[in-house]
């Protein structure tokens, strides 16, 4: 006869599994905005600028980043020495985006 299988058990080492998974990829996204200087951006605008590149349908544009990106990772040095400098990246996401009351530059 068999052995029964341990339902409880399996799905408890599962939840710890994704919970894991979950942990590494908040340090690795944690890691990435470090890695790229995006840390120096206050937390709204850091998250404007990912909500505005969610919200965003252009295929070019998303292709553009995506190469931008790759060059990133590869270890091009142009891309990661500019990665923290405002290379118009606020204008390329959304150029009708008006800043946040109470941001700097507004009145």
């Amino acid at each position: 006869m068999r052995k029964p299988r341990d339902y409880d058990a399996e799905l408890q080492a599962l939840n710890d599994k994704a919970k894991r998974l979950r942990t590494r990829k908040q340090t690795q996204l944690g890691e990435l905005v470090i890695a790229t200087g995006a840390d120096a951006l206050g937390t709204e605008t850091l998250a404007g600028v990912l909500l505005a590149a969610i919200g965003n349908d252009d295929p070019s544009r998303k292709e553009a980043w995506r190469k931008r990106g790759a060059a990133f990772f590869q270890g091009s040095t142009s891309t990661r020495g500019s990665a923290g400098k405002d290379t118009g990246g606020a204008q390329a996401i959304d150029p009708d985006t008006q800043p946040a009351a109470g941001a700097p530059g507004t009145a």
